[in-house]
């Protein structure tokens, strides 16, 4: 059987980006007449990633982009007008097909800024607006989430062990696909790394773009010296050799011979890059060799399945490395490759426009209880803007003059608080369908990443059993919640 190359994948509507099950609802909505009706919802994840203390918030600036495109196209309609039943009936009535077409996004969003650091059950998005509409925008919210904050915060980890050290990213070959690969090569630059070998990405967000060789290179010459010299013949000022094609420390002399030879004629080799081996012996031994023959500025890149773990442990073993080649372990998450963030409806007008009915999630797991209210978060902070504690708090309803949270799965730890330095972390980025906020540069979210990842206190940013940072609902909603929880969940005799 033949078959067509594909063409057009990523056409220019891609409001299809989500789950059946949202156009359902949305379908059902509107044959209920509950279209309109306005609705919260609020987007979170239980608990940080990998066994770590924190996340570093990302993906925002995909997810405006989206909802500022948000539009169904001719060929969306009429691939949804094709769609049929069990029985063999259209899916969806034509009229509610007509309703799609003229559907504008109005719902107001508030969210965390990339590059704040974020902990379990904040919200880092919140909808708020037209139930149809409100519910329709989870699926890609979701994915455009969910994927860069995990990322993100990988790369952020490896900032922490790898300290001044330079950190690139080279995933593209191993992510997931080419949309993968470029939302991965973003993040990982907004959570600390220094540049990428992904040139698409170089090229849409302004990230430094890094490289050496492959072994193809030297396996492509007669000899491993004579590769070299045709590479620093191509790029004189800007050659790294990749030195383990044959025997890693003869690689390495091969490369002193080539520098010397670049050195006589006014130029300096940049680095050497090992990737495979024993890499705390290698690059030690290979700093010996570079140092003795006179090329001390000359760098050590190491690369083969880098992650934070393997670097703290090579750090530990005293590798002279100065960059750090991550790639699968980086893009992939390789690790945890999920984050689980979820989105969940937290309050419901009235049919009566009277007020807010409140709704919860119930569990037999008090982790996987929602929250309802109409939730912003409040970060408490010391007078050097360190971070001491965050608020989750029901901005429709008055705060009480005194203030005490609540851990939200632990109702005996509470904490009173008495700080006065405080900043809220949801951010109005649309009112009624429109961009208000001016989102912030890539270099400036990564800058915002670093810096709050570092006034974190030690212990939260540790890797073995980090100290648990504190947040908690305000009292009178985590009663509200008790009080929702006890009547929404059926009576059972013993």
């Amino acid at each position: 059987m033949n078959s067509a190359p594909l063409s057009g994948l990523y056409a220019p509507s891609l409001s299809l980006l989500t789950d059946l099950y949202q156009l359902t609802m949305a379908y059902g909505y509107w044959q209920q007449g509950m279209q309109d009706r306005e609705a919260v919802f609020h987007l979170y994840f239980r608990k940080p990633p990998f066994g770590g203390g924190y996340a570093v918030a990302a993906g925002l600036a995909y997810a405006v982009d989206w909802l500022e495109q948000l539009q169904f196209s001719p060929d969306d309609l009429a691939y949804l007008a094709s769609l049929r039943g069990s029985k063999g009936t259209a899916l969806f009535d034509p009229k509610f097909l007509d309703y799609l077409r003229d559907l504008r996004f109005t719902c107001d969003v508030d969210a965390v800024a990339e590059g704040t650091v974020v902990f379990g059950n904040e919200p880092l998005v919140r909808v708020r607006g037209p139930l149809l509409q409100a519910q329709l925008v989870e699926t890609a919210l979701l994915t455009l989430v969910n994927f860069q904050t995990l990322i993100a915060t990988k790369a952020a980890r490896m900032r922490e062990v790898a300290g001044s050290d330079q950190i690139l990213e080279f995933g593209l070959r191993r992510a997931q696909g080419f949309d993968g690969g470029l939302s991965a090569s973003r993040a990982a630059y907004l959570g600390g790394g220094d540049g990428t070998s992904n040139v698409l990405a170089g090229q849409r967000f302004g990230i430094p773009v890094r490289g050496t060789h492959a072994h193809s290179w030297v396996m492509a010459f007669d000899d491993e010296e004579t590769a070299f010299s045709a590479y620093a013949q191509a790029f004189p000022d800007d050659s790294v050799f990749l030195v383990d094609t044959y025997d890693t420390l003869e690689g390495v002399r091969h490369a002193i011979n080539v520098a010397r030879q670049m050195r006589a004629q006014g130029h300096e080799l940049g680095g050497i890059r090992l990737d495979s081996g024993d890499l705390a012996y290698l690059s030690r031994e290979a700093r010996a060799l570079l140092d003795e023959a006179g090329f001390t500025d000359t760098r050590i890149v190491a690369s083969n399945d880098l992650e934070e773990n393997l670097i703290t442990s090579l750090k530990q073993q005293g590798a002279r490395i100065d960059t750090w080649g991550v790639g699968t372990q980086l893009v992939t998450a390789y690790n945890q490759p999920a984050l689980g963030g979820v989105y969940k409806l937290a309050a419901l007008r009235k049919s009566d426009d009277s007020g807010w009915d409140y709704t919860v999630k119930l569990s037999e797991q008090i982790i996987k209880t929602s929250i309802p209210g109409i939730l912003q978060v409040r970060r408490y902070e010391n007078e050097k803007g360190q971070p001491r504690a965050d608020m989750l708090y029901n901005t429709a309803e008055p705060l009480p003059e005194s203030l005490t949270i609540v851990d939200p799965t632990d109702l005996t730890r509470r904490r009173s608080i008495r700080s006065t330095n405080f900043r809220e972390l949801l951010e109005p980025i649309f009112r009624r369908g429109e961009l208000v906020h001016q989102l912030p540069t890539l270099a400036e979210s990564r800058a915002r990443a670093l810096r709050e990842v570092q006034s974190l206190d030690p212990s939260i940013r540790r890797f073995l059993n980090p100290h648990v940072y504190p947040v908690g609902l305000e009292a009178t909603l985590h009663d509200y919640r008790t009080q929702l929880i006890l009547e929404k969940r059926p009576q059972r005799p013993a």
